[in-house]
C-alpha cells in the first residue's frame, strides 16, 4: 500500500497527471460528471436566454424613445413654420394631444406643448409621455416630468 502511495506521488512529480488520477480499467463518464456537464450547459444556456430576453426589452424601450424624441421634434418644427402671427396666436395655450401612432385605438403617447412668449422670442417646451400617462393632470406632468418617467423633453427658442 505505501509502496503504490509512493509510486503515484513520483508519478505527479514526473506531471504524468493521466497515470496517476486515471486507472487504465476506468473507461467512460461516471453518472455524477454527465449530471454536473448537464447542470452547467443548463445554467449557461438559462444566461443566454436572460440576456436575449433583457436585450430585446432593452430595444423595445429604445423604440420607444426614438419615437417620442421624433415626436417632439416634429412638433418644434411645425412651430417653426408658423408665422409671428400664427405662433402669438398660439401662445399662453399648452398644447395637450394624445397621439395613437399605429392607429389600433389605444394612445401610444401624450405630447405636452408649452409655449412661453417673451419680449422678443417664444420658449418652446415640448414633452413626449408614454401611454401610462394619458389620464394624469396636466399641470401634475409639467411639475414632475421626471417622476412620470418623460419620454423626451426638447426646449428651444423662437425668434421672431
Amino acid at each position: 500500500m505505501i509502496q503504490a502511495w509512493k509510486e503515484r506521488i513520483k508519478k505527479i512529480g514526473q506531471l504524468n497527471f493521466k497515470a496517476v488520477f486515471i486507472r487504465p480499467k476506468e473507461k467512460g463518464m461516471t453518472l455524477i460528471e454527465a449530471l454536473v456537464g448537464i447542470a452547467l450547459v443548463a445554467i449557461a444556456v438559462l444566461g443566454l436566454a436572460q440576456l436575449f430576453t433583457f436585450g430585446i426589452l432593452m430595444n423595445s424601450r429604445a423604440d420607444r424613445i426614438a419615437n417620442a424624441t421624433f415626436l417632439a421634434q416634429q412638433q418644434i418644427e411645425f412651430l417653426r413654420n408658423l408665422t409671428g402671427t400664427e405662433l402669438s396666436s398660439l401662445s399662453g395655450n399648452d398644447l395637450d394631444e394624445q397621439i395613437d401612432v399605429n392607429s389600433d385605438g389605444t394612445y401610444d403617447y401624450r405630447r405636452l406643448t408649452v409655449l412661453n412668449p417673451q419680449v422678443s422670442y417664444t420658449e418652446i417646451r415640448v414633452l413626449v409621455f408614454g401611454p401610462a400617462q394619458v389620464d394624469v393632470d396636466q399641470g401634475e406632468l409639467l411639475a414632475n416630468p421626471v417622476q412620470h418617467r418623460v419620454m423626451a423633453d426638447i426646449r428651444t427658442i423662437l425668434a421672431r
